[in-house]
């Protein structure tokens, strides 16, 4: 899968989170606007009108990047493409910690939902232009579908990854994951299989993407389970969240080896690349190895 940052477009920086576009925005805007012209009688509502959608997603991705700061996990950027917004957060790892993180960006889609509705209301009744009502209309469509599109239970959709949250309280963050994916790959094939029916190319691309995205959390919850089950290195602990690292090569180098830096001093056996830091398995912070807590451990936090 391709890395949304390449060919991106620095927007501007906001609170300390710097928002990107997509190169890719640019085009299907175009291809967008374009193509519904007949939706009213000047092109500048359509214009009007995709900006309003990016404003609603950029919201979304805010609501999902603040909610993330304040519980004191990372939150530094978010990408638009045509897809939709990608916020890159890391939340602690704590169920209710990604809950919330989750959460927050539907709820910000619920909270503009009454009043695009009440605008599209005086709008229509207010004996304004044809162009502003509709306009109105579409602002309140445009948000209920999005917020119902992100609340259905499929991995990774904000309402997937909702579910995994919950679970993770009950059957932990690997089986979770594992479920969450499972139910994300059903999800995409019934997606897929809608698009043929209804011949929507839109709907195919998000199926390849959402069933992408799903294989990679199945891989992910498989990777989580054989660290869970690891032996851990004894004396020497995260020095964000206190876990000890898991014997094994469970790291990866540049070279594509997979290493354990804690075994290795540092150093990848295959090409001889060396590391002054590494990340953590379990909270995925990036810290120098040097730094690593040797021989005052702390307790570690429950998974």
């Amino acid at each position: 899968m391709f890395r949304l940052e390449r060919g991106s477009i620095r927007l501007f920086r906001l609170g300390g989170i710097v928002v990107f576009l997509h190169w890719s925005w640019l085009i299907v805007a175009m291809l967008e606007i374009q193509g519904r012209q007949d939706e009213y009688r000047s092109i500048v509502w359509n214009v009007a009108e995709y900006l309003s959608l990016f404003a609603i997603v950029l919201l979304h991705e805010f609501g999902h990047s603040l909610a993330c700061r304040s519980v004191g996990g990372k939150a530094e950027r978010i990408v638009l493409w045509p897809l939709g917004g990608v916020a890159f957060v890391s939340p602690p790892p704590r169920p209710g910690a990604v809950l919330w993180s989750i959460a927050a960006g539907p709820l910000v889609n619920l909270v503009l939902a009454p009043a695009t509705m009440i605008a599209a209301v005086l709008a229509t009744g207010g004996g304004v232009s044809p162009d502003v009502a509709h306009f109105f209309q579409m602002l309140a469509l445009i948000n209920v579908v999005l917020l119902a599109y992100n609340s259905l239970p499929i991995y990774p959709l904000d309402g997937g990854q909702i579910l995994q949250a919950i679970l993770w309280f009950f059957v932990g963050r690997a089986r979770s994951l594992a479920v969450a994916a499972t139910i994300g790959l059903v999800g995409a094939a019934g997606i897929f299989v809608l698009a043929l029916v209804v011949h929507e190319g839109w709907l195919i691309v998000l199926a390849v993407f959402g069933a992408l995205r799903a294989w990679a959390g199945m891989k992910q919850a498989r990777q989580m389970s054989a660290i869970l089950s690891a032996d851990k290195h004894v004396g020497i602990a995260c020095p964000a969240c206190g876990v000890a690292p898991p014997v094994g090569p469970f790291w990866r180098c540049m070279c594509g080896a997979s290493i354990d830096p804690f075994a290795s001093h540092g150093a990848c056996e295959a090409c001889g690349r060396t590391f002054s830091d590494t990340s953590c398995p379990d909270c995925n912070r990036s810290s120098a190895i040097a730094d690593w807590d040797r021989g005052r451990q702390q307790p570690a936090v429950s998974s």
